[in-house]
């Protein structure tokens, strides 16, 4: 039988089509693996399954002498050199499926509570001073009839965009390549250049993959652009972000207000981020329910299944 090496303790309800069939090893008393444990039991195994935060580097792609497939907890896979992978001989494969619902749920209820405000009002309302409960103090952004700025109209960009339309917003993107005709109108969408997304969008939610071209492609030159009311939403990869710009164009009021589920150094968040109003924060939640995570194994899983006996279509990105 293959052997599994999971670094994360996921639920059984999410493994049990491996059951019978592979010998699979993961944490039972504790969250995860460290790597030096990783590194010690990993000779042994022929499929790693790394997730999102635990990063496979090449000390532990060498050590793995008897690897075949690393198969991503996630959909993002900057956390696996995948070019070193790929030298080496190894599949890797990603989450896709399973994490485009939730991420655009999630990237869509951030954008309605920054600019609506909900976290601040919640926050100030548990505190002494309160907030004001005047006609206009305090007053948040309007969400119907704005324009939202998509920054990577993939499939989570795509299901964002589903939803903001249904919500009553304009849409415009920008991505790599304009997408088919058929689909721009399936989302009354209009593609645009970078500057000018950012230029005109209320809302701009960055929705790309993280790739070496794409590491701080929203800095303080971009945030210059944007509208002084403008949001912007991260669901994507914190590394794409220039934060300490970031912190900068919000303590300056450059834009009106962010929403952040990914951070550039996590799990630490920048402390200045922590001290403003005006930026909504999340622990990388966007995929954080219990079936959304039972799903994202039952994928994972079905890419192990598929890699070895064909019975699946696989999601490889090498």
């Amino acid at each position: 039988m293959k052997k599994v090496l999971i670094a994360y303790r996921l639920k059984e309800e999410g493994l049990r089509e491996l059951e019978g069939k592979y010998v699979v090893t993961l944490p039972r008393e504790k969250s995860y693996f460290t790597k030096q444990e990783v590194m010690e039991m990993i000779p042994d195994y022929e499929v790693f399954v790394p997730n999102f935060s635990f990063y496979t580097d090449k000390e532990i792609i060498d050590r793995g002498g008897k690897l075949e497939l690393i198969s991503n907890y996630g959909v993002g896979f900057n956390n696996i050199d995948v070019d070193y992978a790929t030298h080496k001989g190894i599949a890797v494969t990603n989450i896709p499926n399973s994490t485009r619902e939730p991420t655009a749920e999630f990237a869509f209820a951030l954008l309605m509570a920054a600019g609506r405000r909900i976290g601040y009002y919640d926050r100030k309302l548990r505190t002494p001073e309160g907030v004001s409960w005047g006609v206009y103090a305090g007053g948040g952004l309007p969400v119907y009839g704005k324009r939202l700025g998509i920054i990577g109209m993939g499939r989570i960009g795509q299901s964002l965009a589903r939803r903001a339309v249904a919500g009553g917003m304009e849409i415009i993107y920008h991505n790599r390549s304009r997408l088919d005709p058929m689909t721009e109108e399936q989302y009354n969408a209009r593609y645009v250049s970078l500057d000018e997304l950012l230029q005109t969008a209320d809302y701009i939610s960055l929705n790309a993959p993280s790739t070496p071209e794409t590491f701080h492609m929203i800095g303080e030159k971009q945030f210059q652009l944007m509208k002084p009311t403008a949001v912007f939403i991260n669901t994507a990869r914190g590394n794409m972000v220039d934060e300490k710009a970031l912190v900068q164009a919000l303590k300056e009021e450059t834009i009106w207000a962010a929403a952040l589920d990914v951070y550039e150094n996590e799990p630490h968040i920048h402390p200045e981020l922590l001290a403003l109003d005006n930026v909504l924060l999340a622990p990388h939640a966007g995929t954080k329910t219990m079936e959304d995570r039972i799903s994202m194994s039952v994928e994972m899983v079905q890419n192990i299944i598929g890699f070895y006996e064909g019975s699946y279509n696989i999601s490889r990105v090498n």
